[in-house]
């Protein structure tokens, strides 16, 4: 019998062919896809199936010459949906190079196809062969500016932006990327954008490439406030003052609600005192920001005003220039005492649900107490520096210390803030939220939360505004905030005068002799020499080093009396911030005071601390600031066995050197008076052997005084704790 053999159906055969190709047997499923083709040659899908199974076996030439073969142009679409199907599909499965060469063939059939585009970049990345050229090369941007905003998927560009950012962010293509991205849609695209600059400048430090970033979100959206801020703000830390305070004059034009040109005008008067020093101009612009605030405290009084969560946060910092213009304690103190209790009002009804919570917390007496100490300044900075020392010497029997960096979390650690981590019990980066710091304080049960940031940082003051810790204190870092909240503000006998809690909102809690020691500072190798700075041998070295904030123009005047006043004597001014601006300020006065500017001579910034502190040895006499004081420029000073010249005055700002010079048992060359200040100034200039005898009361110093017994401030601090702790459970 002869068996009669049937040819497979039309159907059986598709579903063979379709069956091989999904278990992917691809050469099985081109050969029944071939067999379809001469049953049913007008089928274009079966052209596009046998080419992505030759494809898929590698066989490229042969794949194109199939589908070329049958494509029509309104069959193009058909073939891309398919080959668009299966890439998706291989990439499902980690086979991100197939889907790449996939998305590669869909490209030279439909080169415009922004998506896959876009695909075929996200798989070079996911296959690790991408190189930064590939966006020029695809001319992804060129197609982006003239898209459709209905059909690209956002989430693509987004991806793309993130990886830009974080492996090329020096390229233009990732600067041309997000002008293309903000160009195609800013409503999407603006946030993201801005986030990636605040993330370059806060995070990274790369301060430049986050200025272009902001340009570029300006570029397309010149009346957003909030971004003017920031951006005004990376202008100052690039150190470009003059940039800066452009800005801000423009972004105050445009600005119609009171908070922000409150906010905007603040940093202006910042901006515009770094870049030229002080003019009548700026002192009678802060008398202006005076009746800003007072407008806006004044709306809130009668119910005029309500403020969203964020201008309301940037309002505590807006009273910090007031120290360095005015010696006025009660006047400032109380615009900072109405502004910081409106601004935690506001807060407050915007957490409410957190502060009835954190109300709740029940009282208890236990042991150890919980100490949180908060803040963005706890690395290389003076507030970093100054601290350390207390978190080396706490007693880990009968307190558990916390420290919360106010940072992101992925921002690089310097070697003090590794430092002061290691000598706390727990130490975590909180971010930049103040409400999620103050729950993450909340979830940690602190009892006492100490803060060191006062109006420095808004973020910090947002935190401290909700109340998360029974018991709140201000330390070190400025002068207290004023915000409610905050029950203690640590001074000791002198730093405050005796009438200070008459304008104080927080409880002054006086420690026994000093709210503030070290047990030293690291020293380098000096960088200065008379030589270099062509100063005779036997010259008088006068030396200031401070932020051009500090450089009163009564101050230097007084200094340049005194310079005057002492033959063979020279001024060495120092400044943090803009040199230039600073020696176009100073020389301005010393000419009209009929000094000879070659008597003075402005130095760089060191390298480093170290260095710097290295350098103070070159004087022989330092002059203090007035009528803000240095702080740790003067312990770094009176380490150094150097005699300073201080003023003594009113505010905190103003009696910090005194308070440090007495517990450093010196009372040579505390003023109270400004012709007391140039007296004590010519006096150490002429008088070599008073020098030498502060030199070494200073080195003698070092083994008694309260300023450098860092052991005991610990325990004095320590006991304040458990009084606090006391009076809060009663």
């Amino acid at each position: 019998m002869i068996e009669v053999i049937r040819p497979l159906d039309y159907t059986s055969l598709k579903q063979q062919a379709d069956d091989f190709f999904s278990q992917g047997v691809y050469d099985q499923a081109s050969n029944f896809y071939e067999q379809l083709i001469d049953i049913k040659p007008d089928v274009k899908s079966h052209y596009w199936w046998l080419g992505l199974s030759l494809l898929l076996q590698e066989r490229e030439e042969e794949a194109q010459l199939t589908w070329l073969f049958a494509l029509e142009d309104e069959y193009i679409q058909d073939l891309v949906s398919i080959l668009d199907s299966e890439a998706t599909d291989q990439a499902s499965k980690g086979k991100y190079q197939i889907a790449w060469v996939i998305r590669n063939h869909i490209r030279e059939i439909d080169s415009s196809n922004i998506n896959n585009l876009l695909q075929i970049v996200l798989l070079s990345i996911k296959s690790e062969i991408f190189v930064v050229e590939d966006i020029d090369d695809l001319e992804i941007l060129q197609i982006l500016n003239l898209q459709n905003k209905t059909s690209l998927n956002c989430n693509f560009l987004l991806d793309i932006l993130q990886y830009l950012f974080e492996f090329h962010a020096d390229s233009a293509v990732f600067l041309g990327f997000s002008s293309a991205c903000l160009a195609y849609d800013i409503h999407t695209f603006l946030s993201p954008v801005f986030t990636l600059a605040y993330k370059l400048a806060n995070v990274q430090n790369r301060v430049g490439l986050a200025i272009k970033v902001a340009e570029i979100c300006l570029n397309v959206d010149p009346t957003n406030i909030e971004i003017y801020k920031h951006t005004i703000l990376f202008y100052y830390s690039n150190k470009e003052f003059a940039k800066s305070a452009e800005a801000a004059k423009y972004c105050f034009s445009i600005t119609q609600k009171i908070e922000d040109k409150i906010a905007v005008n603040y940093l202006y008067l910042r901006s515009l005192i770094a870049s030229l020093g002080y003019s009548k101009q700026i002192l009678d612009e802060v008398e202006n920001h005076k009746l800003y605030l007072q407008e806006i405290y004044d709306q809130f009084n009668n119910n005029a005003l309500f403020l969203d969560r964020i201008p309301a946060m940037h309002l505590f910092p807006t009273t910090f220039l007031f120290p360095y213009i005015n010696d006025d304690p009660q006047a400032s103190k109380t615009t900072r005492n109405q502004l910081s209790s409106m601004c935690q009002t506001i807060l407050q009804s915007h957490a409410k649900e957190q502060v009835t919570k954190y109300r709740q917390k029940i009282k208890y007496r236990h042991k150890p107490l919980k100490i949180g100490y908060v803040s963005e300044c706890l690395h290389r900075h003076s507030i970093g520096w100054l601290a350390r020392w207390l978190f080396k010497y706490h007693n880990h029997e009968d307190f558990l210390i916390h420290a919360y960096f106010v940072t992101d979390p992925a921002s690089a650690s310097d070697s003090n803030q590794q430092w002061i981590a290691q000598n706390s019990d727990i130490a975590v980066k909180c971010g930049l939220d103040g409400f999620q710091i103050a729950e993450k304080i909340y979830q940690d049960n602190i009892d006492i939360l100490v803060d060191l940031d006062s109006i420095t940082s808004d973020v910090t003051c947002e935190a401290i505004s909700l109340k998360p810790a029974p018991v709140q204190v201000t330390w070190l870092g400025w002068d207290s905030s004023g915000i409610p909240a905050v029950d203690y503000f640590i001074a000791d006998p002198y730093v405050l005068p005796e009438d200070a809690q008459n304008y104080y909102s927080e409880k002054i809690w006086r420690l026994p002799q000093t709210y503030l020691a070290v047990d030293g500072f690291e020293i380098a190798v000096p960088s200065l020499s008379r030589v270099e700075l062509n100063i005779p041998n036997d010259a008088v070295i006068y030396f200031t080093t401070q932020t051009i904030y500090k450089l009163h123009p009564e101050i230097i005047r007084s200094q340049i009396q005194i310079v005057k006043s002492v033959n063979n004597s020279y001024l060495l001014i120092k400044g943090t911030s803009n040199i230039e601006a600073i020696q176009n300020f100073v020389t301005k006065i010393a000419e009209e005071e009929h000094l000879c500017v070659d008597r003075i001579r402005f130095l760089p910034i060191a390298s480093s601390e170290a260095e710097h502190r290295a350098n103070l040895a070159i004087a022989d006499v330092v002059l203090d600031t007035y009528p803000y004081n240095g702080a740790t420029t003067t312990m770094e000073t009176l380490w150094m066995g150097i005699p300073i010249v201080t003023r003594v005055g009113e505010q905190f700002a103003a009696r910090n050197s005194y308070a440090m010079m007495m517990n450093a048992g010196i009372t040579e060359g505390i003023a109270w008076s400004d012709q007391e200040y140039i007296d004590w100034g010519i006096r150490f200039g002429t008088d070599e052997s008073l020098r030498k005898q502060v030199f070494w009361k200073l080195r003698e110093s070092r083994k008694t005084a309260p300023l450098w017994n860092t052991k005991q401030f610990t325990r004095d601090m320590e006991s304040a704790y458990k009084e606090m702790w006391e009076i809060y459970l009663q």
